[in-house]
């Protein structure tokens, strides 16, 4: 580890935990732990980003229904609630680019139960927003600045920034992304794979209602996902090879919408980009560990896995709801909040899911994103069999919706 820089006989301010990442994880987590602890418990959020515009992102995040329950839990959801957009039910199609036909291979009802969609979609500008306002009005101190190093004692983690100063916690959590530089200087690392391809984001309009239907075309190169938002609009997720990702971003917008088109067909009518276009590069990587001495992984600096399933977001909303629990539970015992039994019990409960769904999705991307006619076949039986099974539709919604396993209480809308 990177020690961190303290002069001599000046203590460095406390924190029972400092989160250094402020996205989706970061300050879930840190509003969770001052809702279950209380004022006396100190949570610092650190991240640069809080000094800046995120007005430019494009994207759009599916969340299941047991992320909505956490956040419905921890006050967030019902700033948002207006501009989520329920998936009603979803639609599976696998072709070539050129058929004329898209021939339905697979749909879902979109209810986990009733009254209760499975997912909602909502732009992440505007979650990020309402979490930033929830942490602070929970007394969450939001530092913006990036953790630089640390290094752990027997009862404490020293932490320096990169604008100076120092802090010591009883934990320090990497929510700072899949290019975490918490979990570089750690030591810790990653396994995984590129998968040559990129993930191209934009939002579009459309004449018609889509109706809260989302739709997944499985293309040789990758699937393309139409994903409904409030209004006539939808978001975009577009796998292709990294090289054509490339091209096609760059390209002038009347090209640009050529290409989207045929993808994308008219049958909402016309459609027109509204939003900035990004292509992202997609992969495959599972930290070898979740914790270290007085340290814990979370989202993105876990794991990262392909958008294939749309549960990226889920999986690490799971890490802050198990990790929560965990911390609150040793808290109230007058535990260490740092102390390694908190973390073991943190990382047994989500490396095996995560690792799964880490498989899950390799395994769908190798099987879907490809030109062999004999792997389409398969795939498309496999799909049509499922399709009239009402049993493993119904299993699929409910891990879909984060809902099996061994569910901690945020995730099943109980408060710590």
């Amino acid at each position: 580890m990177v020690k961190a820089e303290r002069s001599p006989g000046d203590p460095a301010p406390r924190a029972d935990v400092l989160i250094g990442g402020g996205g989706f994880a970061g300050l879930a987590l840190a509003i969770a732990l001052r809702q279950g602890l209380g004022d006396s418990f100190k949570v610092t959020v650190a991240d640069p980003a809080f000094r800046m515009s995120r007005a430019g992102d494009a994207r759009a995040s599916a969340i299941a229904a047991a992320a909505r329950r956490l956040f419905e839990t921890i006050g967030v959801w019902d700033k948002v609630a207006g501009g989520a957009q329920p998936i009603l039910d979803m639609v599976v199609t696998d072709s070539k680019m050129q058929d004329a036909v898209r021939p339905t291979f697979l749909t879902f009802g979109g209810e986990v139960a009733p009254g209760e969609p499975f997912a909602h979609m909502i732009e992440n500008p505007v979650l990020v927003e309402a979490l930033v306002e929830r942490a602070k009005a929970d007394g969450v101190e939001l530092r913006a600045d990036a953790v630089t190093g640390f290094e752990a004692a027997a009862d404490r983690i020293d932490v320096s920034f990169a604008g100076g100063g120092a802090l010591s916690a009883k934990l320090l959590v990497a929510a700072d992304g899949a290019r975490s530089a918490i979990r570089e200087t750690a030591g810790i690392r990653s396994t995984g794979w590129d998968y040559d391809q990129s993930g191209i984001v934009t939002t579009v309009a459309h004449e018609r209602e889509h109706h809260g239907r989302a739709e997944e075309h499985f293309l040789p190169a990758g699937p393309f996902a139409i994903l409904p938002l409030k209004g006539r609009r939808s978001s975009i997720v577009w796998t292709e090879e990294k090289r054509e990702a490339e091209r096609i971003v760059a390209l002038p917008d009347g090209e640009f919408h050529a290409e989207l088109e045929k993808r994308f067909g008219l049958k909402l009518g016309e459609i027109e980009v509204v939003g900035p276009r990004r292509a992202y590069p997609l992969g495959l990587s599972v930290a070898r560990s979740f914790v270290a001495d007085r340290l814990a992984l979370v989202g993105d600096a876990a794991h990262v896995i392909h958008p294939i399933a749309g549960q990226g977001l889920n999986l690490g909303l799971r890490d802050v709801a198990a990790l929560a629990e965990a911390i609150v539970d040793a808290a109230r015992l007058g535990l260490d909040p740092g102390g390694p039994d908190v973390l073991e019990r943190y990382q047994r409960w989500r490396r095996f899911d995560t690792m799964a769904m880490g498989v899950a999705t390799d395994g769908l991307n190798r099987l879907f994103s490809n030109r062999s006619d004999a792997l389409r076949l398969i795939r498309d039986v496999g799909l049509g069999l499922v399709d009239r099974v009402p049993a493993l539709k119904g299993l699929f919604i409910r891990e879909a919706a984060g809902l099996t396993g061994d569910v901690p209480k945020l995730l099943r809308g109980e408060a710590l």
